[in-house]
């Protein structure tokens, strides 16, 4: 069968929710997407001019859609998170972990043994988590077994055996640990509800346990028994103050998933955050690096499904920072005060801090990639030829009595190369003229610079607004450098970029690496 064009593919597609899937000219697939509408998605690809790259080059690729038809768009966003974890294909964001969660492990026994397992074994014992980390499972079995005498033990405790005496109490019993089940000093239905209350535990639910342990005290004290009632006012106390180190907002906000997004760069980061009876017991922030140019809306979908179905979330209430489809069942708020505001700031913070700690990471273990990333995003963001390995400032501001003074700081992949700084005298110029001294000084270093053989930078950055920049340029001109070399101008007060015979500027991102870079080239050019 021949091949079919992709304009009749296009043409053919249903106007219905669903997935689609590219493959190329060798039958693989390259990317999977979900619609709303097929046709008009799909389409979307073909019909304009992609500013960032990837795309670009991989709807060159395309030879063959296929599409599944759904009955909601939710149902497509499900699909396509199970068929991107199928397939890995190559366009698309990858949301993997390698990592195996510890989970808490309440097995299915006569009496049930409780511990934190990195396994899932499905034998009818009941697993709670996943947590995010060891630590934290390891601090709330402490907790547990500090209130509540659990054996440890894997005897085979059935009726019969303990009956017949084939157990011994251990030094667990003696150490006040455990009550010796295995002997028959401790009765399944009082130790089934030990687990019960425990069950509401794990799950951030102190109420029950508090209740029970403030009848028992109290029904002690009545009954002069000052020692046993002082020993349950002790867990008590444990129970409280576990439960105020871990209720950071309304106790009222129950069974809720909290989800944001933070984007930088090449990368989004989504911090998850798990609330029960005020209690926030989990945390999880996942970064994500960008394959096409993906929406904050449309990671932050792929992510909640991915996230959800890890950590296996049974929440019906979902707190995000816009309003998105995640299913049928699942009610969206979108908090804008209050408590619930507050909760969605905490959840920003620890993905940027996330982030923060990311990049500090990189900067340590692997400086050339910190340096190349910085490079690629100051190549993106000023639409330079090339990667600004070397980059050199000049700043001609600097007056000494009546002697007019310039300088030129190098930067070698990010970082100062203070043995090629300069400092120039101005010769040529009299009087104070910003513009002349600046056309003296460019034309000075770079006529040396080729006369002596001597590497170019990629990037040169004036110390000023248009003017300056203009005569820049006019000794690059002369030079026969125009072209060859990036050069822009900064202009302090509102930190406008400006380019040759461009008259709009451009304004990055105050908190871009980019900018960030500029202005230290140019405070070095100050000193």
């Amino acid at each position: 069968m021949p091949q079919v064009s992709i304009e009749i593919q296009l043409s053919t597609l249903p106007n219905n929710p669903g997935v689609y899937q590219f493959y190329d000219a060798d039958e693989k697939i390259l990317y999977v997407g979900k619609a709303k509408n097929l046709k008009k998605r799909v389409a979307s690809y073909f019909g304009k001019n992609h500013e960032y790259g990837k795309t670009r080059v991989m709807v060159k690729k395309i030879r063959h859609i296929k599409h599944i038809v759904v009955p909601t768009e939710s149902d497509a966003l499900l699909l396509e998170n199970n068929l991107i974890k199928e397939y890995r294909p190559r366009y698309n964001v990858l949301l993997k972990d390698d990592k195996t969660y510890p989970w808490i492990c309440i097995k299915k026994e006569r009496f049930p043994r409780i511990f934190p397992t990195r396994k899932l074994i499905k034998d009818g014992s009941e697993y709670y988590g996943t947590y995010t980390s060891m630590k934290t499972v390891r601090t709330l079995l402490d907790l547990v077994k500090s209130v509540y005498p659990l054996r440890t033990c894997n005897y085979d405790l059935s009726q019969e055996k303990i009956a017949a005496g084939k157990y011994k109490a251990c030094l667990e019993f003696h150490l006040g640990n455990c009550k010796a089940p295995c002997e028959g000093l401790q009765n399944a239905e009082e130790y089934h509800r030990q687990i019960e209350d425990i069950r509401e535990i794990i799950k951030g639910n102190f109420k029950t346990s508090l209740q029970y342990f403030k009848h028992q005290m109290k029904a002690l004290a009545v009954d002069m028994q000052f020692e046993e009632a002082q020993r349950i006012k002790d867990k008590i106390m444990v129970l409280e103050n576990y439960q105020v180190k871990s209720t950071i907002v309304n106790p009222k906000i129950n069974n809720v998933d909290v989800f944001t997004i933070i984007s930088y760069e090449a990368y989004a980061y989504v911090n998850f955050l798990q609330l029960s009876h005020g209690s926030i017991y989990r945390s999880n922030t996942m970064e994500i690096k960008k394959k096409l140019d993906e929406s904050d809306e449309e990671l932050l979908q792929l992510a909640i499904v991915e996230i959800r179905q890890r950590f296996e979330s049974q929440s019906k209430e979902l707190y995000l920072p816009f309003t998105l489809e995640v299913g049928p069942d699942l009610k969206v708020i979108v908090p804008q005060l209050g408590e619930k505001k507050k909760i969605m700031e905490f959840s920003e913070r620890n993905a940027k801090f996330f982030r923060q700690e990311k990049f500090k990471q990189i900067k340590i273990i692997d400086p050339d990639r910190h340096a190349n990333r910085i490079m690629a995003q100051m190549k993106s963001d000023l639409r330079l030829p090339a990667l600004p390995r070397q980059i050199e400032c000049f700043d001609n501001s600097n007056i000494q009595g009546s002697h007019p003074v310039a300088a030129c700081v190098v930067f070698k992949d990010g970082k100062p190369s203070k043995k090629d700084y300069r400092h120039f005298n101005i010769k040529t110029v009299e009087g104070p003229d910003d513009f002349a001294s600046m056309e003296e000084v460019v034309s000075r270093r770079y006529k040396r610079l080729l006369e002596e053989g001597e590497p170019l930078p990629q990037l040169i950055i004036i110390d000023g607004g248009k003017g300056q920049l203009s005569s820049a340029v006019k000794s690059l001109d002369f030079l026969g450098l125009r072209g060859k070399i990036a050069v822009i101008g900064i202009a302090k007060r509102l930190e406008e970029i400006f380019f040759p015979e461009d008259p709009i500027p451009l304004y990055l991102d105050k908190k871009s690496e980019s900018l960030k870079l500029i202005q230290q080239l140019r405070n070095e050019a100050h000193r």
